[in-house]
């Protein structure tokens, strides 16, 4: 590699020298999304900085791959590059003593290893590397699961994606990654799955949430309203008294799991003021202004510095 096409893999990441696995990990992720062929389509720029963050995190998420790129830089993927092994302490002679030949000499003397010259054997015995890519999915096609066809390097793979993924799940594809230097041996693929957000649902944790309005009086009274699920709308009871922010459990109508079944959704409450009161209304909740005796600031009164 040219010194002009060395990729600075932190730069492109956008983190330090010093930054942790789990920095990296978090960076490439939040970058990734941005550039994901599947949200750029036809963008060829976006395209080619997506390849340059896989590649950027293929090394440095490897702890052994990212020791050789400090030490070694724009070379630290070339087989033959080694540091020049440190001088031999000798005590008598001029030194070549302890060389079987004069080439075995030659070989110290230019930091070349002995292995060099049965290179074919170690190809053969190179573990193939492993391919970290990302891929975006609507919540749809998670809940569902899909079939989808990605483009790697010059190479179109088909790909089934199960019901029931989340952010972060991992498919491992076996043998579809990037060959190896060595042997030319494909390591596996795995792929990171990111979920596109959605309008209505979202994940806390493992949880899958909703927010569902209701009427101040539907609070106090308690009422019967319709919510939306993954697969079509159902009815369900507010029991009176309940608070904004609390939520009703719809049991087995939540996301699919992975061993089958489904979660279940939780309908976080939202209590929304009226804006426009009709006469009625309006002579309503004047009375219940005047004659309620409810305070909910009352321990408020206490509080002091």
């Amino acid at each position: 590699m040219a010194a002009t096409d060395f990729k600075d893999y932190y730069a492109v990441l956008g983190v330090s020298k010093t930054a942790t696995p789990e920095e990296i990990k978090r960076a490439y992720r939040k970058i990734a999304r941005k550039h994901h062929p599947d949200l750029n389509p036809g963008d060829k720029d976006a395209e080619a900085k997506f390849k340059d963050l896989n590649e950027a995190n293929e090394v440095l998420s490897d702890p052994e791959k990212r020791e050789k790129y400090d030490r070694f830089g724009q070379h630290w993927n070339q087989p033959n590059y080694a540091e020049a092994p440190p001088p031999r302490e000798t005590n008598t002679g001029n030194g070549f003593e302890q060389y079987g030949d004069f080439d075995s000499f030659i070989n110290d003397l230019l930091g070349r290893s002995q292995r060099r010259t049965s290179s074919e054997g170690f190809r053969s015995q190179a573990p193939a590397p492993d391919t970290e890519a990302a891929i975006a999915l609507t919540f749809s096609e998670a809940f569902h699961g899909v079939q989808k066809r990605l483009q790697l390097d010059t190479d179109t793979i088909n790909v089934r994606i199960p019901a029931g993924a989340t952010t972060g799940s991992r498919i491992r594809l076996k043998g579809k990654g990037r060959p190896s230097p060595f042997s030319q041996q494909r390591g596996d693929l795995y792929l990171t799955i990111e979920l596109s957000p959605h309008s209505f649902y979202y994940f806390e944790g493992d949880r899958l949430l909703c927010n569902v309005p209701i009427r101040p009086d539907e609070a106090v009274l308690g009422t019967e309203i319709n919510v939306p699920t993954p697969d079509g709308s159902v009815t369900t009871k507010v029991p009176k008294g309940l608070q904004a922010g609390q939520s009703l459990r719809l049991r087995g109508k939540g996301w699919t799991l992975p061993k089958g079944g489904r979660g279940d959704l939780f309908a976080k409450l939202q209590i929304v003021t009226p804006q426009d009161l009709n006469a009625i209304e309006q002579e309503c909740y004047a009375k219940i202004q005047a004659n309620t005796s409810f305070n909910p600031r009352a321990h408020l009164e206490e509080i002091k510095l």
